[in-house]
């Protein structure tokens, strides 16, 4: 019921019930935490940038949305996840101030979690190809922007996506086969 409960109040924000994203967001908070806590596994403890922080300003994003046309909750937990991505992006951008992660090594999709503190150069070269990515394929770039940096399983990011499994396991593969392709 929880599902529907979430698209339910996403349809009544559309119809502009201004509170209904608020309640909606309460629904999916536990979500949240638990994918901004999967991407910041690895970061040292009393780093600026905690799950509690990660999941507020993402918070702050979505509600920010002026044009904000949310289908359902996959939908909802998608732009979240894109939104996570700009704030993961934008803080290791501020740790390295101005410094590019240019000639860094392959980075593989597969079992690599960031720890923003320590990998932020290669954090900047993931987004930089991404961005290169989704002039191509933009659709490839939300299913790594769901399992890369949100942790979602094949199934969620499907859901997110409003896709087949199928479809996000083809994206998977198009995704690291241009990934190295493109890098190394």
């Amino acid at each position: 019921m929880e599902r529907a409960d979430v698209t339910q109040l996403l349809e009544a924000h559309r119809a502009g019930d201004e509170q209904a994203l608020d309640r909606a967001f309460e629904i999916v908070y536990a979500e949240l935490r638990r994918l901004a806590s999967w991407q910041l596994r690895g970061n040292p403890p009393g780093q600026t940038l905690n799950t509690t922080s990660l999941v507020n300003e993402a918070y702050i994003k979505l509600v920010g949305q002026t044009q904000a046309d949310w289908e359902n909750r996959g939908h909802f937990l998608g732009v979240a996840c894109r939104a996570m991505r700009q704030i993961i992006v934008d803080y290791a951008r501020r740790r390295l101030a101005g410094k590019r992660g240019a000639g860094q090594a392959r980075i593989p999709l597969d079992h690599v979690q960031v720890a923003i503190e320590d990998h932020a150069e290669s954090l900047l070269a993931v987004d930089e190809i991404l961005t290169k990515l989704a002039e191509v394929n933009a659709r490839v770039v939300g299913v790594v922007e769901c399992r890369y940096f949100a942790g979602l399983t094949e199934q969620e990011t499907a859901e997110a996506m409003g896709t087949s499994v199928a479809t996000v396991q083809r994206d998977w593969k198009k995704a690291k086969a241009w990934l190295s392709e493109n890098t190394g």
